[in-house]
């Protein structure tokens, strides 16, 4: 089975912990990742180009979700740079849901503020958002990466953003095309290291 933020992983899956140290918010951040989670050696290419990305619309505040979280780096850094903003990670997959509402814990941030969930793309939480962000399941194929899209452009507030990132050989320019006619604006706010950040806002 491919490791990856929307398959859940076999009931009998060893765990294979591993704990990562990652740079960031200013301070050098803990994780657990295990077997059967997206990524699990480390924090990936992708994500990192969001995360660095985001650092020119922050300070974020407002509702945030960080849709397929796996272990849960986005959303965490993301609320640990922010502490205004008020942050939802979730994950079709039970072990990375958990692992990241263990993580949330580790870095010691308030889980009020900050929380886990597992379930299946937006179903699970309730609410607008003004920022959803996301590293799309690409081995899920076309369907199930537009179906989470278009949920997520039916929960955006009003100046809402959903932030993508794409890697450019695995389709980012038609992937951009297909955005620009269900949102109502869509830009390219970064390209580095083979990704793009694609920005979208509510739709109109």
């Amino acid at each position: 089975m491919p490791a990856s933020h929307y398959f859940a992983p076999p009931p009998d899956l060893p765990n294979r912990p591993l704990e990562l140290k990652v740079s960031a918010a200013g301070r050098d951040m803990t994780f657990e990742t295990d077997a059967g989670v997206f990524s699990r050696g480390a924090l990936d290419v992708g994500s990192r180009v969001l995360l660095d990305a985001m650092e020119r619309f922050e300070p974020l505040s407002g509702r945030a979700m960080d849709l397929g979280c796996g272990w849960g780096a986005i959303g965490i850094i993301l609320a640990a740079r922010n502490p205004s903003l008020d942050m939802t990670l979730g994950d079709i997959n039970p072990r990375a849901a958990a692992l990241a509402a263990g993580n949330i814990r580790r870095n010691g941030l308030d889980t009020t503020r900050v929380r886990a969930i597992e379930g299946d793309g937006m179903a699970a939480v309730p609410g607008a958002f003004d920022w959803i962000l996301m590293n799309p399941p690409i081995r899920a194929g076309k369907p199930t990466i537009h179906r989470l899209i278009d949920e997520a452009a039916g929960r955006l507030a009003d100046a809402g953003r959903l932030m993508l990132v794409w890697r450019k050989q695995q389709g980012a320019p038609s992937a951009m095309a297909w955005l620009e006619g269900r949102f109502g604006s869509v830009e390219r706010v970064d390209r580095r290291g083979g990704y793009w950040v694609i920005a979208c806002e509510a739709p109109v």
